[in-house]
């Protein structure tokens, strides 16, 4: 796992609902912690693109509902701006269900992949169909 030169605001706070953008059978997902979080009295803990994040499976198949899983975070609908000067922002929020150590459960990932998440994990990198 790598550092993202980009400065990203944290805009999915806790409690946030994201897309799964994977084939795990997971269509909806939870946030319910952020990983490596160091927070601030009374400030919800927040990520944004290329987090690891905790997740709840809240719609899809009945063998992974209810279940806690780890997700990396792959499009945000807040725009972020790159060392470049560009600005990136997606249409939807949304994240792949992975292990502890960031590889995915899927064997594909629906929609675009921000680069920063890619270059953080590379194993979500290989498996993502078009890189933004």
């Amino acid at each position: 796992m790598r550092a993202i030169r980009a400065r990203i605001p944290k805009s999915l706070p806790t409690g946030a609902r994201l897309v799964c953008a994977d084939n795990t059978g997971a269509r909806e997902v939870e946030i319910i912690a952020v990983r490596g979080y160091k927070g601030v009295r009374r400030r919800y803990p927040a990520a944004g693109v290329g987090d690891m994040v905790i997740v709840t499976v809240k719609k899809g198949t009945p063998d992974i509902r209810k279940q806690v899983h780890y997700a990396v975070i792959v499009r945000q609908r807040k725009e972020y701006r790159r060392p470049d000067g560009t600005r990136v922002k997606f249409e939807d929020n949304a994240a792949v269900i992975t292990n502890e150590r960031g590889e995915p459960k899927g064997s594909e990932i629906r929609g675009a992949v921000a680069k920063e998440a890619a270059e953080r994990f590379p194993k979500i990198g290989t498996i993502a169909s078009i890189i933004v």
